[in-house]
C-alpha cells in the first residue's frame, strides 16, 4: 500500500504561493504557527472538548512540563488560536478554548491525525528499527573505544 501511495504524484496545492512577505508558502505559515512538539497536541485536545481546564490539558498532553505547557498556551493565545478565560475565582479557575482561527487550524490537522492512526503500526516499526540501529552503533563505538 505504501508503494502505491509513493507512486502517485502529489496534487498541486492551490493556495500555497506566498501572498505576504516573510513566508515561502502557506505551509511555511502553518508550520510557524504550530511549531514545536506540543502545540498540535494542545490544539487537538482543546478541540476535542470545547473549553478545557489547565489540569485536563496537563493530563492529556503526556510528558509535557508545566513550564512548557504554559509557554505553548501563551504562544497559541498570542497567535489568536486559543482563548484563555480567567473566571477570577478562588481557587483560581481558568479554561482554554479555540478561537474561530484555532477551529479552522484544528480542522486542518484532522488529516494528519488520520494519517497517524492509519500508519501507527508502520511508524512504530520504523522508530523501533531506527532505535535498534542507534543502539547497535553506540555499542560498537563503545567497544572500539575500550
Amino acid at each position: 500500500m505504501a508503494t502505491e501511495m509513493q507512486k502517485q504524484p502529489l496534487s498541486e496545492p492551490r493556495s500555497c504561493t506566498p501572498t505576504l512577505p516573510g513566508f515561502t508558502c502557506g505551509l511555511d505559515a502553518t508550520l510557524r504557527v504550530i511549531s514545536g512538539k506540543w502545540k498540535p497536541l494542545i490544539l487537538y485536545f482543546v478541540a476535542q472538548g470545547g473549553p478545557t481546564r489547565y489540569g485536563a490539558l496537563r493530563r492529556a498532553v503526556r510528558d509535557v512540563s508545566d513550564k512548557m505547557l504554559i509557554q505553548q498556551l501563551k504562544e497559541l493565545e498570542a497567535d489568536g488560536l486559543v482563548k484563555r478565560t480567567d473566571y477570577k475565582e478562588i481557587p483560581p479557575r481558568v479554561d482554554y478554548s479555540l478561537t474561530p482561527l484555532g477551529h479552522s487550524l484544528a480542522q486542518a490537522l484532522v488529516p494528519l491525525c488520520t494519517w497517524g492512526t492509519e500508519n501507527m503500526a508502520e511508524v512504530t516499526r520504523v522508530f523501533a528499527e531506527r532505535e535498534a540501529v542507534a543502539l547497535w552503533d553506540q555499542t560498537r563505538r563503545e567497544r572500539q573505544d575500550s
